[in-house]
């Protein structure tokens, strides 16, 4: 059994078992893979992958559990790689992000820019998805650290750490009935078409919640992953606009209203996290700082430590986060 093998093995299954497209993501031959995952199988005594003629079709009850292995094989050298790069040289490096476009465009930019500054050897890449899609890179070692707000069930395999608070706004035109009341109530906010993001992202379950607990049924009739393309669609008249109030850009904004909706809906908070038993470098410890400052090296490796959420949960609990 070889390490390539199993390298193999995971590619092509996360690669829709696609073996020309998985040659093609490792630079190699698609007649050389397919060559290894038959040597694997032989000496393994079991199918991997079931065929048909010379296609695959299906990871067999077998191959599901031996590529899970692989998987977690495949984590512990690349841990193994970390460890020894972080004591060749400690700056220079990779790290990737998944994260969503709110998150990408509007927290992490200065972040981004001064880490940069600090680490210019560190080759930085951000990957934007849902949840879903975040949840799984983080998991499944595709990524480095996770940065999310919504679906944080999903993460229950990442060591989940709190960055800061955040809550929405409702952005209007300034000829907008709303723009002229003082202060606004969901009922106000019901009465119109919405514009606002997909069920699942940046804080939306808060939305649906807030509504439901006044009996209310708001009218949502167009969403959309990306506060910009809501934006642009508030701009054309569609409805009126629900966004993360960090969205909201006094200067490139300057056509709308922004009226702050703090007192209609709960608080939510963003994490950043990474797979239970990762090894953290030196400058991945100063990201996760530089994103949330309350998160010292010494505070993440004591979050390392605690076995499930609720302990995590009673570790930040005394902890103030900041708004934003």
């Amino acid at each position: 059994m070889k390490l390539q093998q199993l390298r193999y093995i995971w590619e092509v299954a996360h690669h829709d078992l696609n073996v020309s497209a998985t040659a093609q993501s490792l630079y190699t031959s698609q007649p050389g893979i397919s060559k290894q995952i038959r040597l694997l199988e032989d000496e393994l005594g079991v199918e991997v992958f079931s065929r048909s003629g010379k296609h695959l079709t299906r990871v067999t009850p077998a191959g599901e559990t031996i590529i899970e292995k692989a998987g977690e094989i495949l984590r512990k050298v690349e841990s193994i790689k970390q460890v020894a790069q972080e004591f060749s040289n400690e700056k220079k490096g990779s790290l990737s992000i998944a994260t969503t476009h709110t998150q990408a465009r509007y927290a992490l930019p200065d972040v981004i820019e001064e880490f940069i500054g600090r680490y210019p050897d560190v080759s930085l890449h951000m990957h934007q998805g849902t949840p879903i899609q975040i949840a799984e890179m983080a998991a499944d070692g595709a990524v480095d650290f996770a940065i999310a707000t919504e679906g944080l069930d999903l993460f229950g395999d990442l060591v989940m750490m709190p960055c800061y608070k955040w809550n929405r706004c409702i952005l209007v035109q300034k000829n907008h009935p709303l723009a002229a009341i003082g202060k606004i109530s969901l009922e106000d906010v019901a009465k119109y078409p919405i514009v606002t993001y997909v069920f699942g992202f940046t804080g939306r379950s808060k939305l649906d919640e807030a509504f439901m607990h006044h009996g209310l049924a708001p009218k949502v009739v167009f969403t959309a992953t990306d506060a910009d393309v809501i934006k642009t669609y508030v701009r054309l008249g569609l409805g009126i606009g629900i966004v993360a109030h960090m969205a909201f850009d006094e200067v490139a904004d300057k056509d709308l209203v922004a009226i702050d909706a703090s007192d209609l809906f709960e608080q939510s908070t963003t994490m950043i996290g990474c797979r239970r038993g990762t090894f953290l470098r030196g400058y991945m410890f100063e990201f996760i700082n530089l994103f949330a400052p309350h998160l010292t090296k010494t505070v993440v490796e004591e979050a390392f430590e605690r076995h499930n959420r609720a302990e995590l949960d009673a570790l930040f609990a005394d902890v103030v986060l900041p708004d934003r």
